[in-house]
């Protein structure tokens, strides 16, 4: 997993497609100019892809494309598990896990916070240590996926070279997100998708560009 190199590539946005469910998928988000790609382990996800399934998905991706498990309160033997049989570059934890579970694993997490508000992401500085915070809005019970926005203004807290937005993103919205927060990168399932875990190849490839061109 490679990490910013220079001054140029820091300030790059990357583009993570996250809840990919299949080879085409995976392949055509490649094609569109993502930079990483997200499988969902959670079993009640619409976008839940078992251990076989991504083995398939990671078989078709470049070695420059990170690999991230998403996980919603898993076990760290079962993360542990899937991270070894896939070789994945990151673990993003999604759930209600502790503190104690964003260490240990050998490659960089991404913590979620949920934001409601001003403070939260503060709040969420202060309780986890992650190389990453992917920021979102909060969706009730779901556990995300369900396009849940905030005020960007709230991820601010979050030093941007650690910052990942999530929550609502569409081609329509991405590059406003980018201007706004200048963030390491952006994430997106439903903004891009035909149907629950079925990516639109067009929408995939109008949201990368101008995410990249913001």
């Amino acid at each position: 997993m490679s990490t910013p190199s220079t001054t140029q590539d820091a300030a790059r946005v990357r583009v993570k497609i996250c809840g990919v469910t299949n080879v085409a998928d995976a392949r055509a988000a490649v094609a569109a100019g993502a930079d990483m790609i997200g499988l969902n382990f959670f079993p009640r996800s619409k976008r839940f892809v078992p251990l076989e399934g991504a083995r398939a998905i990671v078989a078709a991706l470049p070695p420059h494309v990170w690999k991230i498990g998403v996980f919603v309160n898993a076990t760290r033997e079962e993360i542990e598990h899937a991270r070894a049989q896939l070789h994945l570059d990151a673990i993003q934890l999604h759930g209600d896990e502790p503190p104690e579970m964003t260490r240990g694993f050998g490659v960089p997490v991404i913590r979620t916070l949920k934001l409601c508000g001003a403070d939260d992401a503060s709040r969420g500085l202060a309780r986890f240590s992650a190389e990453y915070y992917l920021c979102e809005g909060d969706a009730g019970a779901a556990y995300g996926g369900a396009g849940a926005s905030f005020d960007w203004e709230w991820a601010r807290a979050v030093p941007r070279a650690q910052l990942i937005v999530a929550g609502g993103l569409t081609p329509d919205n991405v590059a406003a997100a980018v201007r706004a927060l200048r963030p390491f990168a952006v994430d997106v399932a439903s903004g891009v998708e035909s149907a629950p875990g079925i990516k639109d190849p067009a929408r995939m490839a109008a949201l990368v560009a101008h995410a990249k061109a913001a």
